[in-house]
């Protein structure tokens, strides 16, 4: 069986050919993504799922952890979208998000422009992999999908379950990876495994074998396998003082099962986690 590549980012893998660009819209919460060579044909993010306070690993996620907020659509085409999200404590975070024939690019502003710090420390993108990887659909308590999903321990390429995998949290199954330099108690309540990843890249297999998909964030605050078979690279926000800009990207890459080239692209796109 045909598996490893290398990796680095928000990977679907060779959905279209060259020169023919992904299709991208977004409606009622779900961002699409379209190809008539992306195995499934489709995937969906659940984008945003939610924006995040700190010291959410032990607390109840309804009542302390999510900022609510609103989306809306601004502009969009099918290889160009303008999202702004307005969180209930007056923060806007505006998105573009751009597609080719092998990825999709996120460019985010975050900024406050209240007299008041915000507490939005980090945010979800959900993604649903379970016509990708053809082991599952959203909404169904099946697992199978780990078996072809990754992150990179050690240097390494890393299929789940990983070592040492947790199986205790405020709320399971599921497992999460934080990332360097973030707290354990900022991460999702899920169960946290004790390895720091090599880099920021998280994604699956194709049925096939024949394709990858991975997703990366700069920055980012976790790594998360979760329970409705998605994957998630969640980024970082950090907080917003009163007035307070921030800039934070992403990708999608859909490329074949490559990894050594994948973590080559990776690296040219998220130089940062490379020295780090």
């Amino acid at each position: 069986m045909r598996r490893f590549v290398a990796a680095g980012a928000l990977v679907l893998a060779a959905c279209s050919t060259a020169g023919s660009p992904l299709s991208i819209s977004w409606e009622r919460n779900y961002l699409t993504i379209r190809g008539e060579y992306l195995p499934g044909r489709e995937m969906k993010v659940l984008y945003i799922e939610a924006y995040c306070r700190p010291n959410s690993h032990e607390t109840d996620w309804g009542t302390h952890t999510v900022i609510g907020h609103s989306t809306e659509l601004v502009t969009s085409d099918d290889t160009r979208l303008e999202l702004r999200c307005t969180l209930k404590d007056g923060v806007i975070v505006d998105h573009v998000i751009t597609s080719t024939h092998d990825e999709i690019d996120f460019r985010l502003t975050a900024r406050n422009p209240t007299k008041t710090a915000s507490d939005a420390h980090w945010a979800q993108p959900c993604i649903r992999v379970g016509a990708f990887t053809g082991l599952g659909t959203p909404g169904k308590a099946t697992y199978e999908y780990m078996k072809k999903s990754f992150i990179f321990l050690d240097g390494k390429l890393s299929l789940m379950p990983t070592k040492d995998w947790a199986t205790e949290a405020r709320y399971v199954p599921g497992q999460v990876w934080r990332a360097p330099g973030v707290k354990a108690a900022d991460i999702n309540p899920r169960p946290l495994n004790p390895n720091v990843p090599s880099n920021g890249l998280i994604g699956c297999f194709s049925a096939d074998d024949s394709k990858i998909m991975a997703t990366a964030w700069e920055p980012y605050q976790e790594l998360f396998q979760g329970v409705i078979t998605c994957l998630h690279n969640d980024f970082r926000i950090g907080g917003l003082k009163p007035g307070e800009t921030k800039k934070i990207r992403g990708k999608i890459y859909v490329v074949p099962n490559d990894v050594p080239a994948l973590l080559r692209r990776f690296a040219r796109d998220f130089p940062e986690q490379v020295k780090r």
